[in-house]
């Protein structure tokens, strides 16, 4: 079992800086990739990032590559997000994941990550 907790959302204006975290408990840290997902109302949970176990690799989608960073930091059993640039489009709620799996791949399908956070909301206004 692994449990996920997100904490930082909040409003923010267009072009503004948002920093989300995310604290995980129950398994070794440092043996699960962690992901960032975001869900907006209507729409499905779509991939974020993702970052591997040791954080050297990252993954981003195309819709946030260049303005948002995904790290972590496995001593404090620790995800972040920081988001700049904020745009209008980037309003959701935030989700940390964790893929559990022995093969070390950056997924983006929701469908493999084993758990998941509560969720923060986010969101961006003109």
């Amino acid at each position: 079992q692994v449990q996920l907790v997100e904490s930082g959302g909040g409003s923010v204006q267009a072009g503004g800086s948002l920093g989300l975290s995310c604290v995980a408990s129950g398994r070794t840290f440092s043996s699960l990739v962690m992901g960032w997902f975001r869900q907006a109302p209507g729409k499905e949970r779509e991939f974020v990032a993702a970052v591997s176990r040791g954080g050297g690799s990252t993954s981003y989608a195309d819709s946030v590559k260049g303005r948002f960073t995904i790290s972590r930091d496995n001593a404090k059993n620790m995800v972040y997000l920081l988001m700049n640039s904020l745009k209008l489009e980037d309003t959701a709620v935030y989700y940390c994941a964790a893929d559990t799996s022995s093969i070390p791949i950056l997924r983006s399908a929701p469908s493999r990550y084993d758990y998941w956070g509560q969720g923060t909301q986010v969101t961006v206004s003109s």
